[in-house]
């Protein structure tokens, strides 16, 4: 099926589509305030009209080659153009000051085709699987799912946990807005009849990081972009060998970072790069230009792109703000990702598979061939882009159903986006609420309905009595009265004096 797949796209016309996509993504991933979220987001508005695997194939590429192209500002500039590629400017900008801005993009190049080829295995191989698992799942089961990825976004995606659990409710209250799942009774209306048809997705998230971005970058001061010497960006096939350690154990942590809802790219990134570190022989070069470092935080985030579509092909849940858009067109294309996709539609995961090295491929052409063009790229000025970007958030908005209350959604989502970055909320924590809301929502109800209105089978089934128990004891591990006691006790213990034989 992998072969079909592969076959399927070979064509002039999806060539061009590949190219053009993976470019754009680069581009957006480049330029510093266009994250990849955005560009996906962006990307889906504009892909509404075309065939569901041709539109899918071009978000894919958009994505692999944003997470990628952050790197290039991050190394020339030391400016990350998404937020994963924040942890390159580590020791890549150190690399480039060296002059050894080319073989810094060539170790970048290198360690993200292999850490996205090293995920794409894992696609291939735990998608099935996992989603055979799914099969034994209920609404009961689901429902924890839910909970459980909102949990865990807002516990380890940065700052305060109360922030995330915040932000995750609050995406899962917009989420209700609407007509109820089973009797169509309108919820938080008041009587608007634009009220009662739902808040968009894609409206809510073209506002919550096109336009909040837009005006964070209005507000912020300017860049002084400059350009740099480059080297060879060839990259060193020695670089490769010798780190591969690196490159394996960097690729095994960004997959699992992947699918676990809502951590993302730039976790990955840090996770990679701090096990480097500590399991390193040149600990003292990391931070002044350390390849291995540089090798590990690319490889890393490039791997989290797989792993999150992971979870979003057997669970219907994201692993990452921008997989929730990508799931969020899925749906919007007719495409039901979850446990039955392996027995409605298995010819998709296997074409996602073909997407993702595809994608990988085409990332890795651009990266021996767009290194100069992409300097003059970056030496315009981001501030007038935003006025452009302003204008595709606007249209894309508008064009899906066609409703000039989703142009007034978007413009909500933008200001409540931007009060919230400014107010140090993650917004993970919201999106994955937007996008779970609706599975949460229905399979609570559905699960009463199943009981009589008996919520025991939610603790009691065995599947979900460990997702009840991973769920509460995440949350309450995020409280420090009921973490730090432990800590302390796990001290304690560890310190006893050893009882000598004589005693």
């Amino acid at each position: 099926m992998l072969g079909q797949a592969l076959w399927g796209f070979a064509s002039p016309t999806i060539a061009v589509y590949v190219l053009a996509a993976t470019l754009i993504g680069i581009v957006v991933g480049a330029l510093p305030g266009l994250t990849a979220t955005m560009g996906v987001a962006l990307m889906t508005t504009l892909t509404y009209t075309m065939e569901h695997n041709h539109a899918i194939l071009v978000l894919i590429c958009v994505y692999v080659g944003a997470i990628y192209g952050g790197s290039r500002s991050a190394i020339l500039l030391n400016i990350p153009g998404t937020p994963a590629s924040a942890c390159s400017t580590l020791d890549g900008f150190p690399l480039a000051r060296q002059g050894l801005a080319g073989r810094a993009m060539g170790i970048s190049t290198s360690g993200s085709w292999l850490g996205t080829l090293f995920g794409t295995l894992c696609v291939a191989v735990l998608t099935p699987v996992l989603g055979d698992w799914a099969l034994s799942f209920g609404s009961y089961e689901f429902f924890w799912i839910a909970v459980f990825g909102i949990v865990i976004a807002g516990t380890l995606s940065g700052g305060d946990p109360l922030k995330g659990y915040i932000a995750g409710f609050l995406g899962l209250f917009v989420a209700t807005i609407g007509q109820e799942t089973n009797h169509a009774y309108p919820r938080f209306a008041y009587g608007s009849v634009d009220l009662a048809g739902g808040i968009g997705l894609l409206p809510a998230l073209v506002g919550a990081f096109g336009v909040a971005e837009v005006l964070l970058v209005m507000q912020g001061p300017a860049f002084r972009v400059v350009s740099a010497k480059v080297d060879s960006v060839i990259p060193r096939i020695g670089d490769v060998l010798r780190y591969w350690r690196t490159i394996l154990r960097s690729g095994a942590i960004g997959t699992f970072i992947g699918v676990m809802p809502g951590l993302g790219e730039d976790i990955a990134a840090w996770t990679s790069y701090a096990a480097a570190k500590r399991g390193s022989k040149e600990k003292e070069k990391f931070g002044k230009g350390s390849v291995e470092g540089l090798m590990s935080a690319e490889t890393g985030e490039s791997a989290c792109v797989p792993g999150a579509i992971i979870p979003v092909l057997s669970l219907a849940v994201p692993g990452s703000a921008p997989a929730a858009v990508l799931l969020a067109a899925m749906l919007i294309h007719g495409m039901q990702p979850g446990p039955m996709i392996m027995v409605n539609s298995p010819t998709f995961v296997y074409e996602v598979v073909a997407m993702l090295i595809i994608a990988d491929m085409a990332k890795l052409f651009y990266g021996l061939t767009l290194v100069r063009p992409l300097l003059w790229i970056l030496l315009v000025p981001r501030e007038r882009l935003m006025p452009v970007v302003f204008v595709l958030c606007t249209v894309g908005a508008y064009a899906i159903t066609s409703r000039v209350f989703d142009i007034y959604v978007m413009l909500g989502f933008g200001f409540l986006g931007y009060v919230l970055r400014q107010l140090k909320f993650p917004m993970a924590p919201l999106i994955l609420g937007l996008v779970l809301g609706e599975l949460l929502d229905k399979n609570l109800l559905r699960g009463l309905s199943l009981s009589g209105g008996d919520p025991t089978p939610f603790f009691t089934r065995p599947i979900s009595a460990v997702l009840a128990t991973l769920t509460i004891g995440s949350f309450l591990w995020s409280i420090p009265a009921f973490r730090n006691p432990i800590k302390a006790f796990v001290a304690r213990t560890m310190r006893l004096p050893e009882i000598s034989p004589s005693r």
